[in-house]
């Protein structure tokens, strides 16, 4: 039943599942009938023992985009630019491969994942200001993943090129520049994007395979894509501001949906502006989730019950961790059910896998698939920078139905979903962990 929160349960409820999730520390915070409740377990690193605590500074990744969106939005309102101004405008330096998308690829387009840009450059352009900048300029021989606006597929390099825009309108560096738009209208006092700054605070370090990550985060020129370090309390109440009129004029533009997601069993339906958009029980659900080198992150909100969670983890199988907390708490905050996770068919599914063997390419990830036994066998392999911190990991796929299957690599409790699909001029595409991935042999 839904009612209010125990907080003492929960002390003890997330120390009981970081331990079966292999998770070394972890920070909890969420916002339920107008009051914020803290927890951490575990410790920041194995090796020197600290312990997690509720003013920890955890990695949040990825949900920087829902930071670095609500930067432009807030821009936007001002007048500065549109959702449709074509990035170019902005920065006329600005460049792509295809000269047609640099010229008409939009801000909409950016905030979406739908510019078709090949989106995992993960580039170290220096610990400058202008590191950015330059991140941009190297952009110029980024190809195209799919034509523009044809599908979705993630892409970081389009926030860290949206982290630019800012730069360019506000005349500050795109760090300066959140502090002034966001962290500080929020009051946020443990919210940083620089280890120098994070150093004067207790923060986590990331774990791979339950050993300390070999760096401790990722480049500078990613900032905007998701570099923001903070306690699980200031990303709530960065969430909350999303549920009134606390940073944004109309906060639900962001919730508009812009495009369905392919493979709707990954984190969500559709996307808005920087939000993942899902449905529960016809309940709105508007997330966004988060991994750096270790370290990964979760970020709900229920608009409508005002009820906000956020958990940040250093390591362990942390999708499955993420699932599990947010099943339990939503269930006895809201009575709301979680989807579980898609997994294999109580019956086995047969249809012809041939069609869908070959290699899938794109940017920092080359996917082989091929038949074994009757069945779809999937190679992954990471590409370019991050290839030495990512193991090769190859696994079986398990038809759902003609186009959907699930696959779990060994040693990890949670299955992952994939949907192989048509482009509308015939392409095929293999859609896994948000991305869209052609089929080029």
């Amino acid at each position: 039943m839904a009612g209010a929160a125990d907080p003492g349960r929960w002390h003890a409820r997330l120390a009981e599942l970081i331990t079966e999730y292999e998770v070394p520390g972890a920070g909890l915070a969420f916002l339920h009938e107008g009051e914020v409740h803290e927890f951490a377990a575990g410790v920041l690193n194995v090796e020197t023992g600290v312990e997690a605590t509720t003013d920890s500074l955890f990695q949040i990744g990825s949900v920087t985009k829902v930071w670095t969106a609500t930067q432009i939005m807030l821009l936007v309102e001002r007048g500065a630019l549109t959702l449709d101004t074509p990035v170019a405008e902005v920065l006329p330096e600005f460049r792509v491969a295809d000269p047609e998308v640099t010229k008409t690829v939009t801000i909409r387009h950016l905030l979406s994942h739908t510019s078709g840009i090949d989106g995992d450059l993960f580039l170290d352009t220096g610990r400058g200001d202008d590191c950015v900048e330059k991140y941009v300029e190297a952009c110029a021989d980024l190809a195209q993943n799919h034509p523009l606006g044809a599908t979705q597929s993630y892409c970081n390099s389009g926030f860290v090129i949206a982290g630019r825009v800012v730069e360019r309108l506000t005349g500050k560096v795109w760090d300066a520049a959140l502090r002034e738009q966001i962290i500080e209208p929020l009051g946020l006092t443990h919210t940083w994007t620089l280890p120098e700054d994070v150093l004067r605070f207790r923060g986590a370090m990331g774990h791979i395979d339950g050993a300390p990550a070999p760096v401790w985060g990722l480049m500078r020129s990613c900032g905007p894509a998701g570099l923001i370090c903070a306690r699980p309390a200031d990303v709530v109440a960065f969430a909350r501001a999303h549920l009134g009129t606390g940073l944004l004029a109309d906060p639900r533009a962001m919730w508009e949906p812009q495009v369905d997601i392919p493979n709707p069993y990954t984190l969500g339906r559709q996307w808005g502006l920087g939000w993942i958009l899902d449905e529960w029980q016809g309940q709105r659900i508007i997330s966004h989730g988060g991994n750096t080198i270790g370290q990964a992150a979760m970020l709900w909100a229920v608009p409508d019950s005002e009820t906000v969670v956020c958990v940040l983890a250093n390591g362990g199988h942390t999708a499955a961790f993420h699932h599990a907390l947010a099943t339990e708490l939503f269930d006895e905050l809201l009575g709301l059910a979680v989807p579980p996770v898609l997994g294999p068919p109580a019956v086995p599914f047969e249809t012809d896998v041939e069609r869908y063997a070959g290699v899938y390419e794109r940017a920092g990830s080359r996917m082989t698939l091929t038949v074994r036994d009757g069945g779809l066998s999937l190679h992954i392999e990471a590409t370019g920078a991050l290839a030495g911190l990512k193991q090769p990991m190859e696994f079986g796929l398990v038809a759902v139905d003609d186009v959907t299957f699930v696959g779990r690599p060994e040693g990890e409790p949670q299955w992952l979903s994939a949907v192989f699909y048509e482009l509308p001029d015939g392409s095929p595409y293999i859609h896994l962990g948000v991305r869209a991935t052609p089929k080029i042999a």
